[in-house]
């Protein structure tokens, strides 16, 4: 059996608390708030790599930078996950026992439940979307794949329905050169370790990821959000029918 206990822990931990939805910006926050420079945004070093970004409107640059603020809080435990997994394994690899093999594991298992439960419940449901396809850029699998591998292909399937149900899938896939909202995630990543605002981890998943922010000539799509938002504020104050007495 497959020791990816890792991916494990964290799809189930998420998919058990995967309720909460993501609240709509405000934007009158200090963190939205916009100067006459676009410089407060886009940092002069990226130039000389990166495109400078094209934006629509101001309003899109809002929007990205809320999106920003969810990938940065995503890709912390794709990291994670990805250490704890070369490291258990690397471990495994020294133990010739399959009971005490067995038994490690399950150590591994309670230490990483105490440690990941807690802030795992504090994910909204696009943190957990962008999460579900930063695993795959990390470890080279999807969710599914390692649940499958670990467990079966019947425990994966059950295990997806149930993300299904808040509108995730475990079979995500990371295609950021095909996907807007994979190439947006990219798009931070690069930026970001540019800046030196996330720490960098070679994935396993190989694609030419700074090439492919390159192509896209700095162009930012985030009307999908912006529906996203209006469809639930429309919605808000859609007046409710008085009940019959």
């Amino acid at each position: 059996m497959k020791k990816i206990v890792v991916i494990y822990i964290l799809i189930l931990g998420f998919v058990a608390h995967a309720q909460k939805k993501d609240q709509v910006p405000n934007f009158s926050d200090k963190y939205y708030s916009l100067t006459e420079a676009d410089s407060v945004m886009i940092h002069l070093n990226e130039v000389a790599i990166l495109p400078k970004h094209k934006f629509n409107s101001r309003i899109d640059v809002r929007y990205y930078l809320w999106f920003k603020r969810k990938v940065y809080k995503a890709y912390p435990y794709a990291v994670l996950a990805s250490k704890r997994l070369d490291s258990l394994n690397s471990r495994l690899g020294k133990i010739k026992s399959k009971s005490k093999k067995k038994k490690y594991v399950k150590t591994v298992q309670s230490y990483l439940e105490k440690e990941l439960t807690n802030r795992l419940k504090k994910l909204t449901r696009t943190e957990g979307r962008i999460l579900l396809k930063l695993i795959h850029r990390q470890t080279g699998k999807t969710a599914f794949n390692n649940i499958k591998e670990l467990r079966s292909g019947w425990k994966a399937f059950w295990y997806n329905t149930t993300a299904n149900l808040f509108k995730l899938s475990l079979k995500s896939e990371y295609k950021p050169e095909t996907e807007n909202e994979d190439y947006l995630i990219e798009d931070v990543i690069q930026r970001a370790y540019i800046n030196e605002v996330l720490v960098y981890q070679e994935p396993k998943l190989e694609k030419d990821y700074r090439q492919i922010v390159s192509d896209k000539k700095g162009a930012i799509d985030v009307e999908v959000y912006k529906e996203m938002f209006a469809k639930r504020k429309k919605k808000k104050k859609k007046p409710q029918k008085l009940k019959k007495s």
